[in-house]
Order: C-alpha cells, then sequence, then structure tokens
C-alpha cells in the first residue's frame, strides 16, 4: 500500500494530484527593493598633470577609482580630516576647502596603511549637482586640507632661546607647493653629524603641547602655500656626568618627515644635546615666544 505524504491530506482534490515523489518547491520569488539611497553617479577629478581619476562612492565605506586605465577598488579609513580611502597599493584622500574639494592619489608604503608618494593632486568643485565623497565616521563639520608631504615642504630655523641649562630651537616647515596641505602631529626629527650619519644615540621625544605650554592636543595645522607650521626641539646643555657623559655629542644637520610621509627635508643646523635625547613638540600654526623650562626627570 502507498503512503501518501502529508500535503496530500488537505482535500480530495490535493489527494488526486500527489505522488510517491516530493513536491517541486516552488519558483523563487525575487524580494521587494528595500527603499535606500541611489547610488551616486561617478565623479570625475582633475588632476594638476593633465591626467582625470574618475571616482565612484557606493556606499559610506567604499570607493571605486579609475586611473590610467586600472581600476582600484579602496576602504575607507582612519583620518585626522576629510574623506580617506585605502587599498590595492593606493591611498585616495579627499577633503572641501574654499568651494573645491582637493584630493591626492597617493602610493601605499610597505605596511600598506600609510601613503608615502603622491602621485596626482585633483580637484573639482565641491557644489553643484554632483554629490561630493562621503563623510568620513566621526565626520568633522570643516575637513582641512590633503596632508603634507616632503617634497612640497621647506625646513627653517626660526629662532630661539636658552637658559637655565637649557636650550630651545623653533623650526618651521613651510609650504612650497602651489596647493594647500595640512599636518597634523609631530614631525619625525633624525639629528645627523658633519659626515651625515645618524645619531643614534641620541633619540626624539615627543612631548605633547609647546616647549612651555604642555598637556595640549595636538590638531591639524592647515597651510595655504607659502604658510608654515611651527614646532620645537629642546634639549639640556648641561652633560650627564652621572652617566658618564663628560662631552655633548655635535649635530650638524637636522631631517624631519611630516606625519605618515618617508621624503625627509634637511637644515643645516648645530646643536649640542646632553643627556642622549632632544624633545620634539607637535605642529602649531604660530611661532610662540618661547623660554626654556627646567629638564623634565625620566
Amino acid at each position: 500500500m502507498r503512503r501518501l505524504t502529508p500535503a496530500c491530506v488537505a482535500s480530495l482534490a490535493l489527494v488526486a494530484a500527489c505522488t510517491e515523489e516530493a513536491a517541486t518547491p516552488p519558483e523563487a520569488v525575487p524580494p521587494s527593493p528595500v527603499a535606500g539611497t541611489p547610488a551616486t553617479p561617478p565623479v570625475s577629478y582633475a588632476c594638476e598633470s593633465g591626467q582625470s581619476i574618475t571616482v565612484a562612492y557606493p556606499d559610506v565605506s567604499t570607493a571605486r577609482l579609475s586611473y590610467r586605465g586600472q581600476d582600484y577598488v579602496l576602504r575607507i579609513a582612519q583620518s585626522a580630516s576629510g574623506a580617506r580611502y585605502i587599498g590595492s597599493g593606493v591611498e585616495w584622500w579627499t577633503a572641501n576647502r574654499d568651494g573645491m574639494e582637493g584630493a591626492t592619489l597617493s602610493r601605499l608604503g610597505p605596511n600598506e596603511a600609510v601613503g608615502t608618494a603622491v602621485l596626482e593632486r585633483c580637484s573639482r568643485p565641491s557644489s553643484g549637482p554632483v554629490p561630493t565623497g562621503p563623510t568620513p565616521a566621526g565626520g568633522e563639520d570643516a575637513p582641512v586640507a590633503p596632508p603634507c608631504r616632503g617634497p612640497q615642504l621647506r625646513l627653517t630655523a626660526e629662532g630661539g632661546d636658552a637658559g637655565a641649562g637649557n636650550r630651545v630651537s623653533v623650526f618651521a616647515l613651510q609650504n612650497i607647493g602651489r596647493s594647500a596641505c595640512s599636518l597634523n602631529g609631530h614631525p619625525g626629527v633624525t639629528l645627523q653629524d658633519a659626515q651625515g650619519r645618524n645619531l643614534t644615540d641620541i633619540r626624539s621625544d615627543r612631548v605633547m603641547g609647546g616647549y612651555v605650554t604642555g598637556g595640549v592636543t595636538p590638531a591639524p595645522v592647515e597651510l595655504a602655500p607659502q604658510d608654515k607650521a611651527f614646532f620645537d626641539i629642546a634639549w639640556s646643555a648641561i652633560p650627564h656626568e652621572g652617566q658618564g657623559e663628560r662631552v655633548c655629542p655635535n649635530v650638524a644637520r637636522i631631517r624631519v618627515t611630516a606625519p605618515g610621509d618617508s621624503s625627509p627635508v634637511s637644515l643645516n643646523q648645530a646643536l649640542q644635546p646632553c643627556g642622549g635625547r632632544v624633545r620634539v613638540s607637535p605642529f602649531r600654526p604660530v611661532a610662540d615666544s618661547v623660554a626654556p623650562a627646567a629638564e623634565p626627570t625620566a
């Protein structure tokens, strides 16, 4: 005796239609579309080199970039300001300023996290029917310009002071490029001798705030062309005899890199830091008048 499946007991009509085989599943019905923000059209950026870059922002965390016949899929990344995307070996960073959306395309460094070499500097009007790129996580109301890179910077000495066994020199990085850029945080500082060798026995300690005013959180400093961002290098001028130091080393040259960059700018500068370290402040927009403070305890 053949056994009917449970689906065959609903009515006599269904019993007549049943067989030993399982019923064929119904054809899938496409789900109803979910209301949402429509995909934005691609955006075209004009670059200083004459090239153009086309970018689509399909969602708030993705950028699809076309450049020189190649396509790159990038993901949103942390940034101090603006919208920054990384992936496929490149970094794309945009920011709005004075009615223009500026952007830089850079090659990622060995760690695949930070752009180290600028490939293109581009822009487009930030107003009009074409939507701008998405606001980054934790969005800022007034994003600053893309980060400064070594080739567009010049290192200058801006004075200093001395007293109480301490010394402080004020330096500046000047934007000598044709477009605005920004600096945020501490510079990378390397000290060299007269033969150009790195003085690895002298470490650079990052301190918060200016040399006199400590405890200040670093903030972005935006540089229009020819503007400067300032920082201090401070050190002790008294040999640490308790550590066996009789004569302090001679520094002849300073090499500085912008945050997240690996292209240094250099300046001939004579220093004699004692104790095996110097203290480096973050960037600030003004050359504060400074006076040396007491050497902080280790």
